[in-house]
């Protein structure tokens, strides 16, 4: 057994494989060892990117939440501005028939005073030509000349 070059050849491999494995194990550990620091560098890297993301779309989900509650406030305030200036314009309107109301109303009571004015004016008109005539057809010269003497007279009585 000791004679026979396989012996020897396998031997000399065992020898030369316990030689060479032991720096090529340390070299093979540490590529090794390296190869997972950098991995477990990377998942760190991944886990820490992961939870950034996390917190950057709770903030944007946060943000979108207070968008549509603002948005809903405006929309809300909207609304009860657009009723509010309805009832303004309502009572706008309303103040503004009453106005015209009383307007025609008052017109039409100055039309109705203008008309009564002149019916009575056309009243005492026709009065005073009726009384003429009369005067003139019944009234002689001296009787017409009394008259006018007795109205002169109390003239000055009645403007004081």
């Amino acid at each position: 057994m000791f004679s026979t070059p396989e012996f020897w050849v396998l031997v000399s491999f065992v020898i030369f494989v316990a030689l060479v494995w032991k720096p090529a194990g340390k070299a093979l550990a540490a590529m090794l060892d390296g190869h997972a620091a950098k991995v477990r560098s990377q998942l760190e890297e991944a886990r820490r990117l992961r939870e950034e993301a996390q917190r950057t779309l709770a903030e944007y989900q946060r943000r979108q939440a207070e968008a549509l509650s603002e948005a809903e406030a405006i929309v809300a305030h909207a609304k009860a501005e657009a009723e509010r200036m309805k009832a303004q314009a309502e009572a706008d309107l309303n103040q503004q028939i009453a106005r015209r109301r009383q307007l025609a109303l008052d017109r039409i009571a100055q039309g109705e005073a203008q008309a009564l004015a002149e019916v009575r004016a056309a009243t005492v008109d026709a009065a005073l030509a009726a009384t003429r005539r009369l005067l003139v057809e019944n009234l002689d010269r001296n009787r017409s000349d009394a008259l006018i003497d007795q109205a002169a007279a109390e003239l000055p009585k009645r403007l004081h």
